[in-house]
Formats: C-alpha cells, structure tokens, sequence
C-alpha cells in the first residue's frame, strides 16, 4: 500500500496524528477509538505496510511509532502543488524606483500644460 492510499482512510489519519505524539500500544490506540481492537490493529498493519509506521514487538504487547519519512512523498506533492509565492521587491528595486520617480517629477513641473498656454496666449 503506499501513503496516499493509506492516509485516505479517516481512521488511519487519526491514528498517525495519534502516533505522532509518540509511540503508542495497540490496546491504549483502541481505547481511544469507537472500533474494535482488531479492526484497529489491521489499520495499524496497513499503515505499516505503507512505511508510516513501525511495529516493536515488547513481550507480550505490540508498540507502534510513527515513520516521519514515509510522508515524504505526500509533502512533495504538497511543495508541488503550492503556488509559487509572489515576487518580492527588493531594496535596490525600491532605490531603482525611488531614483526614477524622483528624476521624471522635475520634468513634468517644467513641461507646460496645454491648459496653460491656452491662458497666457
């Protein structure tokens, strides 16, 4: 199974958000959950299966820990998708404007309007 498959299932999205506060036994996972510990066990195996987590086996109980880099392929998709930010302006865009500005205003103080000599002629 790989990632994508294994996060489409709203159970197996709350147990990895659950498994990313640390590693959790089977029986405290089930607890929590309206579902059997069965049924939570096969959505453990299966998210195991497609490397988002890992499974230690303590004495007679079973430990499961989130695999960080199984998401690597969904936070690629992720960057991919994301829009492209928007240009940023630096300061020596601003200077370069600021330079231009300022050297085309004395221009059009001394360019006289056509109004303007309407008036004096």
């Amino acid at each position: 199974m790989d990632p994508f498959s294994a996060l489409a299932d709203p159970v197996r999205r709350d147990l990895l958000r659950a498994l990313s506060d640390g590693p959790a036994r089977v029986v405290d996972l089930a607890a929590a959950r309206p579902i059997s510990r069965p049924a939570v066990s096969k959505h453990l195996r299966l998210l195991v299966e497609a490397g988002l987590a890992t499974a230690e086996e303590r004495g007679r109980e079973r430990h499961y820990a989130l695999v960080p880099a199984g998401l690597l392929p969904v936070q690629a998709l992720l960057d991919e998708l994301r829009p492209a930010p928007a240009p940023r302006f630096g300061a020596a865009d601003l200077d370069g404007l600021d330079l231009e500005v300022r050297r085309t205003a004395p221009d059009r103080r001394t360019t006289p309007t056509t109004e303007s000599q309407e008036d004096t002629a």
